[in-house]
């Protein structure tokens, strides 16, 4: 079998292992040069403390840097997927569509690393086999898979909520002797799929992005669907430069509106109930190009079940006068869950693909594949023989890259013993009995629910405050209450359950990974950052100082 690709490519930027540990203790670890980490490190730089990067990819970049499949694009509007500390940042990159492809994602943050000199800060190519806190020396050790040791005493994880993507471990998968590739880990050289056949193996985002520019060039493409997904189009284009303009004259006013504590675009009140008329109106928009911002413009989408079944009629409405084949638009169909409460996917012709010839689907539903063999796929009704197979079968979200560490606390206590029953964590930043450690955009915060990178900066601010504050008292720790992390699970269950993201099986669930504990992971209520900031006002209200 040839193996999905994991090399890195490349990289000016590898360096050499550490092999011995610094003299002193660093004040701080940092895990992950994705966007969270990439501002973690400035902060701790600008405010004068030592820090050590350490990121298994080649350069920086994070989720962007693996994930190079075709198509692969961010799902919201690239003006927002941006920066907000540093307005000459902001007016000196430009991006250049509505929806950036990932080279050009991955371009901005080397351009952050280059712009602010973050890479001597890291190890690249390095990879965080354990994280252990001496109790003793009131230090996290943290070990790396090149042989480093080093110490510091603040841990800051930031791994990103989609970086660890789900393994290829279908029975039979290394008897495939084909080629295999997984979207969250594809080559860094351009794969041609012309005259080829092809299996893409599952219907999320890495899918319904990749699918139509591969149907172009292979032979015959089979998509196996065990369940189908909501899309809405992205209508994408390139950004004129009035749009450029408007955003950046808007540009002071959006940040006050997130350092605020409101959502920085409009959205309707909770207490809007629209009227027929007006609910038809409203579902419109999702088929205006905004995407997943077009949805937050319908009034209680994800908590209000007549609004919601209005938004999934009309997307199922445009399936079915876009697909064809009538019978094939109705395998395409999602009907088992409310639209949003799985992330809906942003394409460019995923349904139109469907049309063409050289695309089958094989809805795994009626024929379950059983193995895969050495020439192709095998389902109950048939084999499919294929060149290539594609995985695209998500990630580990939330937790996986965490967990993927031997992470302990004190006495010795692991990371996976303490979430053996799903995350437990206090705002998502910090959990029990880890002293020190701090999770950007982790479990039981908003993360992958919001604008993930404006969200790792709301995080690394409050982090950076948090270990001012220890600093400030002379105090050796920081660390989250059991009661308070209880009652804070305790709330992000209880929003969850106001909504209706609990009726789908989802990854923000962990129903896509086998084994996995069944617990709605974001954050789903109002006013996340003005309870953090009040936390911190309080004196760090649910934190106790240890000396």
């Amino acid at each position: 079998m040839a193996p999905a690709t994991t090399h890195p490519g490349t990289s000016a930027a590898v360096r050499e292992p550490l092999h011995t540990t610094p003299a002193a203790p660093l004040d701080a670890v940092v895990v992950g040069a994705g966007f969270g980490g990439l501002y973690m490190v400035h902060r701790l730089r600008e405010a004068g403390l030592t820090v050590q990067g350490i990121e298994a990819a080649g350069d920086v970049g994070g989720t962007w840097w693996w994930n190079r499949y075709p198509g692969a694009r961010c799902d919201i509007p690239s003006l927002l997927y941006s920066y907000t500390f540093s307005d000459e940042l902001q007016a000196e990159w430009r991006w250049s569509e509505k929806y950036a492809t990932q080279p050009e994602i991955l371009a901005y943050a080397q351009h952050v690393a280059d712009r602010f000199d973050l890479r001597p800060q890291f190890l690249f190519e390095t990879r965080v086999t354990s994280a252990v806190f001496d109790e003793a020396a009131k230090l996290w050790r943290v070990k790396t898979d090149r042989g480093d040791e080093i110490a510091a005493r603040f841990c800051v994880m930031a791994t990103g909520c989609l970086s660890a993507p789900r393994d290829f471990d279908l029975p039979g998968a290394d008897t495939f002797e084909g080629e295999t590739y997984v979207t969250g880990l594809w080559p860094h050289e351009p794969i041609d799929f012309t005259g080829k056949r092809v299996a893409v193996i599952g219907t999320g985002s890495s899918a319904v992005q990749s699918t139509p520019l591969i149907a172009e060039q292979a032979e015959q493409v089979y998509v196996f669907q065990r369940t189908p997904n909501y899309s809405l189009p992205a209508l994408n284009a390139p950004l004129s430069d009035e749009e450029v303009a408007g955003f950046r004259a808007n540009f002071p006013a959006y940040v006050e509106l997130l350092r605020s504590g409101q959502p920085p675009l409009p959205i309707p009140s909770a207490d809007y109930v629209p009227s027929d008329e007006e609910l038809n109106a409203l579902v419109e928009q999702l088929w205006n190009g905004w995407g997943l911002i077009s949805a937050v413009q319908i009034p209680n989408i994800v908590r209000d079940e007549r609004c919601n079944q209005a938004a999934g009629d009309f997307v199922r409405a445009k399936i079915a006068r876009i697909v064809k084949d009538p019978a094939l638009a109705e395998k395409l169909t999602p009907r088992s869950f409310p639209i949003m409460t799985k992330r809906a996917c942003v394409d460019t012709g995923w349904y139109e693909t469907f049309n063409r010839d050289n695309v089958e689907l094989v809805d795994l539903r009626d024929t379950p594949i059983t193995a895969i063999t050495p020439t192709g796929v095998r389902t109950t009704d048939r084999d499919y023989p294929v060149d290539v197979i594609v995985s695209a079968l998500g990630f580990d979200a939330m937790t996986g890259a965490l967990l993927r560490m031997d992470i302990r606390g004190r006495g010795g206590l692991s990371l996976k013993d303490a979430w053996a029953e799903g995350p437990k964590t206090y705002l998502g930043l910090a959990v029990a009995g880890f002293p020190n450690l701090f999770t950007v955009t982790g479990p039981g915060s908003p993360s992958v629910l919001t604008n993930v990178l404006t969200a790792a900066e709301q995080h690394v601010d409050w982090i950076m405050d948090a270990i001012a504050h220890v600093r400030a008292t002379n105090a050796a720790t920081l660390e989250a209450t059991t009661d308070a992390q209880e009652d804070w699970v305790a709330h992000v269950n209880e929003e969850a359950d106001k909504t209706l993201f609990p009726r789908a099986a989802s990854w923000y669930m962990g129903a896509n990974i086998p084994g996995k504990p069944r617990v709605f992971m974001p954050y789903v209520g109002e006013g996340y950052k003005l309870h953090c900031d009040a936390v911190a006002a309080e004196g760090y209200a649910g934190f106790a100082l240890g000396s």
